[in-house]
């Protein structure tokens, strides 16, 4: 539960697609919410760390470290939900998601 209850629910958007991660935040800020952006991990991290989001919207294929290992680190150090936001749609894809610590998955339409 949040401190200020008066306070906007950020949410962290992490997607190496900038096209998408824009179109994502603007309709997630037109509905209310404070969105933070990250292209990869390393920045990602970074903004987990300075804005403490209340939701992360994670991609799985990102430059460098993998959105499944991204989210294994970060369950390590904040209960945040995660919501893989993906195009990676099988159902092994689905099942690796939810073992590295997602709380839910979505297929990119």
């Amino acid at each position: 539960m949040r401190a200020d209850p008066d306070s906007r629910i950020t949410i962290l958007v992490v997607d190496d697609d900038e096209n998408l991660r824009r179109l994502v935040a603007a309709y997630l800020e037109s509905e209310g919410y404070e969105v933070e952006q990250a292209a990869d991990a390393e920045a990602a991290f970074q903004r987990v760390e300075k804005h403490e989001p209340d939701l992360i919207l994670l991609d799985l294929m990102l430059p460098g470290l993998s959105g499944l290992e991204v989210a294994r680190r970060l369950r390590t150090k904040r209960p945040v939900p995660i919501l893989m936001l993906t195009a990676r749609g099988s159902e092994d894809d689905m099942l690796q998601g939810f073992a590295a610590g997602a709380d839910d998955y979505l297929v990119k339409p």
